[in-house]
């Protein structure tokens, strides 16, 4: 498939989703006709919830969001965004240290694929202390995560947490 400089992928592994994600998504989708947000499989990872779990929770909150496909990938992302037809792979900065992590993936993969780009979207100020991992940390302890998690997340959390 061809590169479309209107296509862009939003990946990651979304274990769980949080408002954050949500935000980049639907910024995203105003500046793109195509937004592909895409759970990358990860071998070596031990995630909370299983990738079809994941994909359900996507689908289920990006429905309401025009332009945005819900899909999942192994291997390099760069792969998966040129077999998309993706020019353009769109990353969250949430606080400072992410840019140099950020900024070394999109480097690595300008290297590997310098047909791709790679555009930032810093969060907005609201939820830049959110991570998936907070957000787990939280529910894990019988914590309230409505603030930073969509709904069907939070029951899926209640759930996996007090079965």
């Amino acid at each position: 498939m061809s590169q479309s400089p209107l296509t862009a992928i939003y990946a990651g592994s979304f274990d769980p989703m949080t408002h954050g994600h949500l935000d980049v998504v639907r910024r995203a989708s105003q500046l793109f006709p195509r937004l592909i947000v895409a759970v990358g499989r990860h071998p070596s990872r031990n995630p909370l919830f299983d990738v079809e779990e994941r994909l359900e929770f996507l689908k289920a909150v990006c429905l309401e969001i025009p332009k945005v496909e819900v899909a999942s990938f192994d291997g390099l992302l760069v792969n998966f965004a040129k077999s998309s037809g993706a020019s353009v792979i769109v990353r969250g900065l949430r606080v400072g240290g992410d840019f140099e992590y950020e900024l070394s993936l999109a480097q690595a993969n300008a290297d590997l694929a310098d047909e791709l780009d790679t555009i930032f979207l810093p969060t907005r100020t609201g939820y830049g202390f959110i991570s998936a991992s907070l957000v787990r940390d939280i529910a894990r302890h019988g914590g309230d995560v409505s603030r930073y998690a969509p709904p069907a997340v939070c029951a899926a959390l209640e759930h996996k947490f007090t079965s």
